[in-house]
């Protein structure tokens, strides 16, 4: 099967249950910052060199595979004629309380946020943090998708609590490479 289908090249894609629309659509912007955040997390990962946290973001990125799937699919063609689900997987609650815990486990291990975090820091914890912005765009795009076409809100809710997740593993990784926070403190500008 060759890359390239030649079916895109006046603008429009594929959606899974057959419908074809614009690649300027919402929906096609919204799994689009969700597949852009899952190459960010990957970049993030190579630099990391703890077996649990790579385990985490290979669990991460699998799952965003998921929302990406979904939000690639009008709610309306979840599932089939025959009753049966289209997508052999969605997003749940499990997968949301398991960046929960995986965040107390960490923010256990680092001192307590007294301000806010400049992004930057080692390698791994900028890479971190501009994942977790592209993350909040993800999660802005799949909100205005669901202004015009209902989206699940468990997709919404995972990548809410998935930018906090990233947010506190740059945390939890500078700690872990020796790497201090630069904090943004109003009251002192040097």
């Amino acid at each position: 099967m060759k890359i390239y289908t030649k079916t895109g090249d006046k603008g429009e894609t594929g959606l899974y249950g057959g419908s074809r629309i614009s690649k300027a659509s919402a929906r096609v912007e919204s799994y689009g910052n969700i597949d852009e955040l899952n190459a960010n997390i990957g970049v993030a990962k190579s630099h990391i060199d703890d077996e649990s946290v790579i385990d985490q973001l290979k669990k991460i990125q699998f799952d965003l595979f998921t929302v990406g799937s979904e939000a690639s699919t009008p709610i309306d063609k979840l599932f089939l004629a025959n009753g049966k689900a289209r997508l052999p997987l969605v997003i749940s609650d499990k997968e949301i309380e398991e960046l929960e815990t995986w965040m107390d486990e960490m923010e256990e291990k680092v001192e307590p946020l007294q301000y806010f975090i400049l992004p930057g820091g080692g390698k791994a914890a900028t890479f971190l943090h501009v994942a977790r912005t592209v993350c909040r765009r993800a999660e802005r795009s799949l909100v205005f998708l669901n202004q015009s076409e209902e989206v699940r809100a468990e997709l919404i809710k995972y990548l809410n609590r998935l930018s906090d997740y990233l947010f506190v593993l740059a945390r939890y990784v500078s700690k872990l490479h020796n790497e201090p926070e630069e904090y943004w403190n109003p009251n002192d500008r040097s």
